[in-house]
């Protein structure tokens, strides 16, 4: 149950966040990317301002012992860099560019019961579903 609100938690803030930055707005997010046009450079703070609570979160925690929710910290192993690792970046970057989401501000977006965020969100859908269907 712990994990549970603790998750939920995250997620809020996270949510929040999102909201609060822009990423939820796919009209900014797309004015950022839009480096040849009419660049909105604002998100850049939000990266920077990530990557620096990133840094300095991961440092203080993997100090600890053991996470204050699990047995033990679950950090993944590095792999190669093989064509399914670089097909799916390459989808996740065109789709982010040509609609301006991607998945958590998509989910995010939903509470505004946009028509876009909807199709997008059931597209993600889809599109993970086969994508798995291929990983097998």
């Amino acid at each position: 149950m712990r994990t549970l609100a603790s998750a939920l938690v995250a997620g809020f803030l996270f949510g929040i966040g999102l909201w609060i930055s822009g990423m939820a707005n796919p009209k900014k997010v797309l004015g950022f990317l839009d480096i040849t046009g009419d660049w909105d450079a604002s998100l850049l703070l939000v990266m920077g301002g990530a990557v620096a609570v990133t840094l300095v979160g991961f440092h203080l925690v993997l100090k600890l012992p053991t996470p204050w929710l699990e047995k033990k910290f679950l950090i993944p192993g590095k792999g190669p860099i093989d064509t399914p690792l670089v097909a799916g970046a390459a989808l996740f970057g065109i789709g982010w560019g040509i609609a301006g989401y991607c998945p958590g501000p998509a989910l995010t977006a939903l509470s505004t019961l946009s028509m876009e965020s909807v199709v997008f969100v059931a597209a993600m859908i889809v599109g993970g579903k086969i994508g798995a269907g291929f990983i097998k």
